[in-house]
């Protein structure tokens, strides 16, 4: 770390201020990695507790112990990020298989109590725990492949004298996966179970776990079935003095067998039958004999086999027999001779007795395997696989036999295979590729392995069976045999005969075999009495157990125990090659079973003969990691630029040059890797995980990518639209208030001359001019005076009232106007005492309003015809007067007729009328004049005047949009700089052993003309046409469909003011829109018009041509045409002829014909003859209307009317009641009907006729029912 100026050298030591005479310490600076503290699961001080209650503690504690912080430690890191565990050999192999789409395996080796088997149960804990899915069905597998630990381990394990737990079988998991790493199965393969400790132990040994466990915790009702007793009860648990063990609990393990049998998915009647053949085991353990006189053997307690009888279901007599003689058969010449029944001495009994349970015990825990295979049988398809190797480890006793020479020769094939795959395989390949390598001399144990399962020249195996076929009658005779032929292994350097043993020198040290009982071992054969008496059970369970029977005719010799075990070690080696393996070495501290001691000279044993010097050392020498050129182009081109564009590869070269060129782009050391002939070899694995964080970087870099243009794209979106609601905003009330001013000047129609400010482009018809309602003060008042209350003010201003006072001239007086949608207020302000006062002067509804009168002058008064009323008309002078009369229009629907003329009429009290002159008079400097029923008005714009069009904003600097660093500066109107255009896309191209690119391009077209070109010119051509005719041209495109528009005639000539359009009788024109009070919009030469709806006719629409067929090919040439056939008639012949009716097939898509009046069409619509009725009133009602129907004013054309609500969509209808669905598994009622009829075949050469659609009437059907019914009554 380097020293920093202000803070001095690390590691100084401060010097020492004198202050008062004492030095003064230096306070220590604090540490910002204080503040972050290792994670904690619950609470390691329970002192500190917030709650000090049992629960409390026993919660806390149940967190501590259901801590998975280990496991979690090792998720998702490279072996090299953490210490050495069993989770990271299995983090490994869990990400190998899914990363380079490889099966894998760990192979599990080691001393028995070494660790083997929890090493093997930690990586199915690790794999169920990282593997995922949540689905029921996978997480159902992963409980299904824990409970195979307890179960297995209850049948299959034992204490022993150097491991309370030695598994006594080997097994072999295999977990099936899915191409998301999910598990979805299971397989396990079971080798060589050690069935002989089932009879017999040696001191301070058990037997297997389920019988202790069965015996000390079975249920009151399984003792009863069973007979159960303790384990001291029984021959096979007892002898060996040994009942408990330190650490285990027979009792709490048996519940867990139990529940793991559940799991398995094992029925009741399984597991009973299960228990039942356990408890035959061990009453025929306690099956005793008693030498007679003769020296044969006899029963001592028949009770015994009385009960053993009772549980296999078989008569007990013939158990006896069964356990006491034997059937010889003698042959003479190949052929059957005599069949004699020959007693048993005590010894061989005993023999045929022991080996009855260990066959029903092996048999049942092959069974146990097979049905948690089908159990754990993969549902979907399996992608990959994860082996995991759990065996017997190799083991050295006092007195060896035949079962520790196959243990070890098993793993003597293991050390073979590690030889295999990590020394001589290693350095094979290196030579093979050609890679600078410097040799390591190792042991190879091929040379023991041939010693033992060679044939020729034969082995050990061969030796002894050999010696079994030769004496199979006397085992003593046998043995010896087996002695004599292992003479021929003395020129073995690994191999020592000793008389009755021999030595044999193994990989992990030299192992003294026992002779005596081998031969015996090794047939493992049941006697035909012993099947015979099996075979006899009425237990379809127990028979099961033994679905294959010895052929006694067959001359074929059976095979024994170590043919099966050489085929299941070399099948299992066969497995373990198809993986990439991992490896586990567990070693052995001490032979104690103590956690504390450490043997240094058997750990050095165990290191020398597990070969690690070796193996360091090749892997220290060698290189870690090697692959194909084409996997390690598949797997890491995404690291170069030059052969991936947008994680597509896009290099052209071969996959050699471009695995070369991805290393050498990524930056690695050229020392750290090599390229052989075929493969890309990487020397250290920290290489080969900064390669496999790079991919990964590379994604996390491009999802970063991504998420930044998505950030700056939605930025820039947002700022689009932000601006587009601004501009909205600032002008949509504008827009609206525009709306309404255009209405407005449809209204005046060009009949009134304008004012010049009120034609500004700026104009808008606000409305609310004295805010009422936005609550201001003077709104207020208002609306208080004219009691609005809630109402909504549409138009607000002020106005003049002409007033008429007695005796004097009328005169102008300042007004309010508020006008709702029910009325228009005239408020008036007076002031009284010194104060004002606003008050309601007038409310008119406006439908008492029956007109709107104004001159044609740019004037600023209207009057309000409303009829005869006490306070007559009122005459009002109003800036906004064309604004009010929009209003009021809108509001009244359009009712209220717009007079313009040069003088206006208005009515005073009652009936009396007047009128109000206008006089254009240019010496008035602004607005207008009033006096004496004149107003003087000077000139203004012409009537025909339009609005100006809004002026546009002052140019200002348009902000580009820049934000984000992905966002090219100066807008979007600016061009791209030469520079900043980025250069053209590659073409991808497939991956190395690949057919087709990840994402395959379309053809261009020129591509694909080209293509089509060749496809052309490579078929056979067409002959030429023959001279003097031209080739047929083409047939012309069809027309353009017409638009579905309803077209109207004229029936009458009518003249039109303006607004209205000017028909004359038999125009047809274009029909925009309808409308309810008898005018309706029309358009004739791209002009519109309101027309009288009783002045026009529909026109009926022309039927569609239908599509011309397409021209018949040309005949091929020498061939004349086939002559077309003649038109069928219209109706089939009636009478002579003697033909039949021929039957016709109607066209099913048809539309429905009505054939006879009076018979309506199939699908509801009515028939073409008859009126509807709404449609004849409405022309009866149009042909009597006078022809001079016309608008309400003659004055001013049909002003436009508001949008009118569009009509809801028609109410759904209700869906047909449905009856209960039928119940899934029930078998549906037997059908009463009777059988149907046979259809009748069809006429030859004639054609069935199909069955009518529904809904539709068949026209040739019904034309021949008529024709047949005429004739019949002819």
């Amino acid at each position: 770390m380097a020293p920093s100026k202000k803070a001095g050298k690390k590691g100084a030591v401060p010097t020492s201020k004198k202050a008062g005479g004492g030095a003064a310490g230096k306070v220590a600076k604090a540490d910002w990695k204080e503040g972050f503290k290792k994670k904690q699961v619950g609470v390691s001080d329970m002192t500190l507790l917030t709650t000090i209650t049992n629960e409390a503690i026993n919660e806390n504690l149940e967190k501590r112990w259901k801590n998975d912080e280990v496991l979690q430690r090792y998720k998702g890191k490279n072996r090299l990020e953490v210490p050495p565990h069993v989770f990271a050999i299995a983090e490994s192999a869990y990400y190998n298989m899914n990363a380079y789409h490889e099966n894998q395996c760990v192979i599990i080796s080691g001393e028995s109590g070494a660790g083997k088997t929890e090493a093997a149960k930690r990586i199915m804990q690790y794999i169920a725990a990282v593997s995922g899915g949540q689905d029921s069905s996978i997480q159902e597998i992963k409980d299904m492949v824990l409970a195979t630990n307890p179960l297995l381990e209850s049948f299959g394990c034992a204490k022993t004298l150097r491991n309370n737990n030695s598994s006594r079988h080997g097994k072999y998991l295999e977990i099936m996966f899915n191409d998301q790493g999910e598990p979805i199965g299971a397989q396990i393969t079971n080798y060589l179970l050690e069935k002989g400790r089932v009879v017999g132990q040696v001191e301070n040994e058990r037997n297997f776990h389920i019988f202790y466990q069965f015996t000390k915790a079975a249920s009151d009702a399984q003792r009863e079935a069973f007979g159960l007793q303790t384990p001291d009860a029984y021959a096979y648990t007892s002898l060996s003095n040994c009942l408990d063990v330190p650490g285990i609990d027979d009792a709490h393990d048996f519940s867990e067998t139990i529940n793991a049998m559940q799991v398995i998915g094992l029925n009741d009647y399984e597991q009973n039958e299960i228990l039942r053949m356990l408890a035959i085991i061990l009453w025929l353990g306690n099956v005793q004999y008693a030498e007679k006189d003769d020296g044969n053997a006899e029963i001592a307690d028949t009770s015994v086999t009385d009960f053993v009888a009772y549980l296999m279901e078989v008569d007990p007599a013939q158990v006896q027999r069964a356990l006491t003689t034997k059937i010889v058969e003698t042959q003479r010449g190949g052929r059957r001779g005599s069949v004699y029944d020959v007693p048993l001495n005590p010894a061989q009994a005993s023999a045929g007795r022991d080996a009855l349970a260990k066959a029903i015990y092996n048999n049942l825990f092959e069974w146990i395997v097979s049905k948690i295979n089908v159990s754990m049988k993969p549902r979907t398809a399996t992608a990959h696989l994860i082996g995991i190797l759990d065996i017997f480890g190799f083991e050295i006793f006092e007195d060896n036999s035949f079962e520790q020479l196959c243990i070890n020769y098993v793993n003597e094939k293991l050390q073979q295979i590690f030889i295999e795959l990590t020394l001589k395989t290693e350095q094979e390949e290196y030579v093979r590729e050609q890679i600078k390598w410097t040799p390591i001399k190792y042991f190879n144990n091929k040379i023991v392995c041939d010693l033992i399962e060679e044939k020729r020249p034969p082995g050990i195996f061969a030796a002894l069976n050999d010696a079994c076929a030769t004496a199979h009658a006397d085992p003593t005779a046998a043995d010896n045999s087996f002695v004599q032929r292992m003479s021929m292994l003395s020129s073995n350097p690994h191999f020592d005969a000793r008389g009755a043993q021999f030595l044999v020198k193994h990989y992990a040290g030299d192992v003294m075999y026992n002779v005596s009982g081998m031969t015996d071992k090794n047939k493992d054969l049941l006697v035909k009495d012993l099947l015979d008496l099996i075979g006899a059970s009425g237990n379809d369970f127990l028979q099961g157990l033994f679905p294959e029977r010895p052929d006694p005719n067959s001359k074929k010799r059976p095979p024994t125990a170590s043919d099966r075990i050489k085929a299941s070690a070399g099948a299992l080696v066969e497995n373990l090659m198809r993986a990439q393996p991992s490896y586990i070495r567990t070693i052995k501290p001490n032979q104690n079973r103590s956690g504390t001691e450490y043997d240094s000279k058997a750990v050095l044993h165990q290191v020398k003969y597990l070969g690690l010097q070796e193996n360091i050392r090749v892997r220290r020498a060698g290189f870690a990691y090697r692959n194909t050129f084409e996997k390690m182009v598949e797997r890491f081109y995404l690291l170069s630029p030059a052969t991936s564009y947008a994680g597509e590869y896009i290099w052209q070269g071969d996959a050699k040059s471009g695995c070369e060129r991805i290393l050498t782009d990524t930056g690695i050391a050229r020392e750290e890797w090599q390229m052989g002939v075929t493969k890309a070899f990487i020397k250290n694995p920290e290489t080969l995980f900064a390669l496999e964080t790079m991919r990964d970087r590379y994604w996390h870099n491009m999802a970063g990518r991504i998420q930044r243009a998505w950030r700056n794209y939605m930025r820039y979106k947002h700022e689009c639209a932000r601006r587009i609601q601004r501009f909205w905003k600032n002008n949509k009330e504008g827009i609206e208030y525009a709306k309404i001013r255009d209405y407005g000047h449809q209204i005046l129609a060009g009949r009134k001359e304008r004012r010049r400010f009120s034609l500004l482009g700026y104009r808008r018809f606000l409305g609310d001019y004295l805010d009422i309602n936005g609550k201001s003060a003077l709104g207020e008042e208002l609306a208080e005076a004219c009691g609005l209350g809630k109402d909504k003010v549409t138009f607000s201003s002020r106005a003049q009232l002409l007033v008429s006072k007695f005796g004097r001239s009328s005169k102008p007086s300042p007004r309010f106007l508020v006008l709702t949608d029910k009325a228009l207020h005239i408020a008036v302000t007076t002031a009284k005492d010194g104060l004002t006062q606003t008050t309601l002067e007038r409310k008119i509804p406006l439908i008492t309003i029956k007109s709107i009168a104004m001159s044609t002058y740019r004037d600023d008064w209207l009057v309000l015809n409303l009829g005869p009323t006490e306070e007559g008309d009122p005459i009002i002078s109003c800036v906004f007067k064309t604004e009010l009369t929009t209003h009021i229009l809108r509001l009244t629907q359009g009712s209220v007729n717009v007079l313009i003329s040069p003088t206006i009429t208005y009515t005073k009290k009652k009936d009396k009328k007047a009128e109000i002159k206008f006089i254009k008079d240019e010496t008035v400097p602004r607005g207008d004049h009033y006096k004496s029923h004149t107003v003087h008005v000077p000139s203004g714009e012409p009537p025909n005047s339009q609005s100006k069009p809004v002026p546009r904003p002052k140019e200002g600097v348009v902000r580009p949009i820049t934000q984000g660093k992905l966002l090219r500066k100066g807008g979007p109107s600016d061009k791209p700089k030469p520079s900043t255009v980025s250069r053209p896309k590659p073409a991808s191209q497939p991956l190395p052993g690949k057919s087709t690119p990840a994402a395959a391009a379309k053809p261009p077209a020129a591509a694909a003309a080209a293509a089509s070109r060749t496809s052309t010119s490579s078929a056979p051509r067409a002959p030429p046409p023959p001279p003097g005719r031209a080739a047929a041209p083409p047939p012309p495109p069809p027309p353009p469909p017409e638009p579905d528009v309803e077209l109207y005639k004229a029936k009458y000539p009518f003249q039109g003011q303006e607004g209205e359009m000017s028909l004359q009788k038999d125009d047809v024109v274009e029909l925009v829109e309808k409308d309810d009070n008898g005018w309706w919009l029309a358009k004739k030469d791209g002009v519109e018009g309101w027309a009288p709806n009783n002045y026009l006719e529909l026109v009926p629409p022309k039927p569609k041509a239908a599509a011309p067929p397409p021209p018949p090919p040309p005949p091929p040439a020498g061939k004349r045409p086939i002559p077309s056939a003649p038109a069928a008639p219209g109706a089939p012949k009636l009478g002579g002829g003697g033909s039949g009716l021929k039957s016709v097939a109607a066209d099913p898509s048809a539309r429905p014909v009505a054939v006879f009046p009076g018979m309506a069409a199939g699908n509801g619509s009515a028939a073409p003859w008859k009126r509807n009725t709404a449609s004849a009133a409405a022309e009866s009602s149009a042909e009597s209307s006078p022809a001079t129907s016309r608008p309400g004013s003659g004055f001013a054309p049909k002003p436009p009317v508001a949008a009118k609500p569009k009509p809801g969509p028609p109410p759904l209808a209700s869906k047909p009641a449905v009856g209960p669905p039928p119940k899934v598994g029930a078998k549906p009622p037997i059908p009463s009907a009777a059988r149907p009829a046979a259809a009748p075949k069809p006429k030859p050469g004639g054609v069935a006729k199909p069955p009518a659609v529904g809904g539709q009437m068949d026209l040739a059907a019904a034309l021949a029912r008529r024709a047949q019914k005429i004739a019949e009554d002819e």
